[in-house]
């Protein structure tokens, strides 16, 4: 992994949206890689994994701090894989993982903020959220059927809904951050060629074939939909406190050292330290020491 100052997350970091083009980033890319090949990989990613576990046991014990990361893509980009591996260290009491399906019928009678804020992490925790709100930007965006079965008021419902929830989402992160909440967000970006080849290896291998559904080819039919929302997205929601990682993701080995690299990084920056116990305590914790000793 990278040292502080040469992070390699940091190439892929969007703290600010202005300008910002998603075909500046090549999904291919591995140019920043510290290393060249997959075992290489696999060792530097083991390294950043341990790391990580000793940062999250002191994020756990400090109890000040929640970690949010948020995770979005295509179909087959690798979400379900770089969640697996990179937190695989993590400490199970001090990790939740919170999975965006389709909104139920109560989830529908509710803002679209508020099925996300019952699985917000509490302190001392990571929580990971395998897509999020942004949906609401993005499927929602692509398909706006879906709006009107949100049963939002006609009148709140103008061409503009997409500024203001970008707006919204803004403010709700940098509440969140107020609170303790750090907020890092991550577009894991595959290519059309790369999805089309996963989608064929999932279809032509049986031990596969139920991560395939017929609906990805359907959303699939409006790329070019979902790449212009993306940008939108990413260029109106990124910020210095919450920022966008665009990671490629053509390349399962670098996605994940990326999004490690990323997580590091954010723990690092917390200052994290185990608590300090008092003079009284300490006299407390020798008078027991003394008394086992004379069992």
């Amino acid at each position: 992994m990278a040292d502080h100052q040469h992070r390699l997350s940091h190439h892929y970091r969007i703290r600010s949206g202005e300008g910002f083009r998603l075909n500046t980033i090549d999904p291919g890319s591995t140019a920043h890689a510290p290393i060249s090949d997959k075992q290489a990989a696999q060792a530097a990613l083991a390294d950043g994994v341990e790391r990580m576990a000793a940062l999250q046991d002191k994020l756990y014990a400090q109890d000040r701090w929640a970690l949010l990361l948020v995770f979005q893509a295509m179909d087959a980009a690798g979400k379900d894989g770089t969640i697996k591996h990179v937190m695989s260290g993590v400490n199970p009491q001090g990790c939740q993982v919170s999975s965006f399906k389709a909104p139920s019928a109560i989830d529908l009678d509710h803002d679209y903020l508020w099925r996300a804020n019952q699985c917000l992490p509490e302190r001392g925790r990571i929580g990971i959220f395998n897509r999020s709100y942004y949906e609401e930007t993005l499927v929602v965006r692509v398909h706006p059927e879906l709006l009107a079965r949100q049963t939002i008021p006609e009148e709140l419902v103008g061409h503009d809904i997409w500024q203001h929830r970008f707006r919204d989402i803004r403010h709700y992160e940098d509440y969140l951050g107020r609170n303790g909440v750090v907020v890092r967000k991550f577009f894991l970006h595959v290519s059309k060629q790369e999805q089309k080849r996963r989608f064929l290896e999932r279809l032509e291998n049986p031990e596969k074939n139920w991560k395939f559904s017929a609906a990805d080819i359907r959303e699939r039919a409006h790329w070019d939909a979902y790449m212009a929302a993306y940008e939108q997205m990413i260029g109106h929601t990124a910020t210095d406190s919450s920022p966008w990682y665009v990671v490629p993701a053509d390349h399962k080995w670098f996605t994940r050292l990326v999004v490690a690299d990323a997580v590091i990084d954010t723990l690092e920056s917390l200052n994290l330290a185990y608590p300090t116990v008092s003079d009284a305590t300490r006299r407390e914790l020798a008078e027991a020491h003394r008394q086992l000793l004379e069992e």
